[in-house]
């Protein structure tokens, strides 16, 4: 099992930067899929980013060229680096786990999920 943490969420202006960060807790983490998730009020949860165990990289078309994933299997950490936020980009983000591969990764296959750190981007 899988406990996740996130923090580095906050209030900036558009244009401007955040770095999210995800602490893992218990056995395997190098081993999952992880991702980046957010849910605006009123919307669905939708996916931001994800990585997989072996590295691959994928991100969801309104944020690419402007997120970036990573992963540091030394620390079970993970992180969302934001710039050029935009209002849009308002939402709860969550961190988020599945064993082994991102294939389909929709929030229904994940099975263990962070709290949540609020992203805030005014005009």
């Amino acid at each position: 099992q899988v406990q996740l943490v996130e923090s580095g969420g906050g209030s900036v202006q558009a244009g401007g930067s955040l770095r999210l960060s995800c602490a893992a807790s218990g056995y395997g983490f190098s081993s999952y899929c992880m991702g980046w998730f957010r849910q605006a009020p009123g919307k669905e949860r939708e996916g931001v980013a994800f990585i997989a165990s072996y590295g691959g990289i994928g991100y969801a078309e309104p944020v690419k060229g402007r997120f970036s994933i990573s992963r540091d299997n030394t620390k079970n950490a993970l992180y969302l680096q934001m710039n050029s936020l935009k209002p849009e980009d308002t939402a709860m983000y969550y961190c988020a786990a599945k064993p082994k591969y991102c294939s389909d990764p929709q929030p229904k296959n994940f099975d263990y999920w962070g709290q949540g750190t609020q992203v805030t981007v005014s005009s």
